[in-house]
């Protein structure tokens, strides 16, 4: 007995199928070339707008504390140590809390509450960073002022080892002040990246460890946290980077003086901050716009290794 054979797809499909493939990947890796090739520009342009001072300063630019237009000295390390301060201050703060949102959502919220508060955090999201400055400005820094600030001084202040970060004038802006703005800005981003990876979480395993007697926070220690560790830290710096980058909400709050603070409550500067201002003011060819771009290179490379950092921990498969 003879046994049936498929009949070949027309050659006409065969030739149409293969060549809307061949047009779908050569779009794809066009736009994965194109995304190099922009990431590749903005190292160029900003490497080349900032060689002037590298060539000026050398290595002393990025450790000089010195910024003065009228004599053409500028020097990176305040606006640099502003910028790493206020970052880590503000991950201290908004780390907790977009923990403790995350673990809220996942494990004690009724079902019908999570959509709302999640809908919540992302509209946060979304706010842009001159509300959150303007809001800062005329809502944070006067509350800064009066309250807190005074408040703090009379009694960490005089505390030993610690208190001389407590201490000084209270103005209401400064480190502690952006750095305060910061976590406000990127809890929603920590927030909503935990809640995603905890509900990622086997039920099963949490079923067996309910079953065997551990309590709602044994389980998210022991059970929900290693198994996400990795993206949790992913999340963070995530956070990192967009605390890093951000301009407005920062320039509004923190002071705007080329000058390392001594303490948290006084004024300083980001490498955000500092372009922001400065950039309307420097000449075409300037040694000063140079130093600006280099600024926004150094900026740049910060921000590179912690996203490439993150990235690496948030790829697929990761769990410790």
């Amino acid at each position: 007995m003879q046994q049936a054979v498929a009949a070949p797809l027309p050659a006409a499909g065969k030739r149409s199928g293969n060549f809307g493939d061949k047009v779908f990947a050569g779009v794809a890796h066009a736009s994965g070339y194109f995304v190099l090739a922009l990431l590749g520009g903005i190292i160029v342009v900003l490497f080349m707008g900032g060689y002037k001072a590298f060539h000026q300063f050398g290595a002393f630019f990025l450790v000089s504390t010195e910024w003065e237009p009228v004599q053409e000295i500028f020097g990176a390390a305040v606006p640099i140590f502003g910028t790493v301060v206020t970052a880590i201050l503000a991950l201290l703060m908004a780390v907790p809390l977009a923990f403790g949102i995350a673990f809220y959502l996942t494990e004690l919220a009724p079902m019908w509450f999570r959509r709302p508060v999640s809908t919540a955090i992302e509209l946060l999201a979304a706010v842009p960073s001159i509300i959150y400055g303007m809001w800062g400005f005329f809502v944070v820094v006067p509350i800064m002022a009066e309250y807190i600030q005074p408040a703090v001084i009379d009694t960490i202040g005089e505390l030993p080892l610690i208190g001389p970060l407590f201490q000084g004038p209270p103005f209401g802006t400064g480190i502690l002040t952006a750095a305060f703005i910061l976590a406000i800005m990127i809890i929603p981003f920590i927030a909503a990246t935990m809640r995603d990876v905890f509900e990622t979480v086997p039920a099963v395993y949490k079923e067996s460890a309910y079953g065997v007697g551990c309590t709602t926070w044994e389980v998210m220690r022991s059970v929900v946290i290693p198994y996400t560790r990795a993206s949790v830290v992913g999340g963070i710096m995530l956070g990192l980077g967009r605390a890093l980058g951000e301009t407005m909400a920062v320039t509004f709050v923190i002071g705007n003086t080329n000058r390392i603070a001594t303490t948290l409550f006084g004024p300083g500067n980001t490498i955000a901050s500092i372009v922001a201002l400065e950039f309307p003011e420097a000449e075409a060819g300037s040694l000063k716009l140079s130093s600006l771009l280099a600024l926004g290179f150094v900026l740049f490379v910060i921000s590179f290794i912690v996203l490439a950092i993150s990235r690496a921990l948030l790829r697929p498969g990761a769990k410790s």
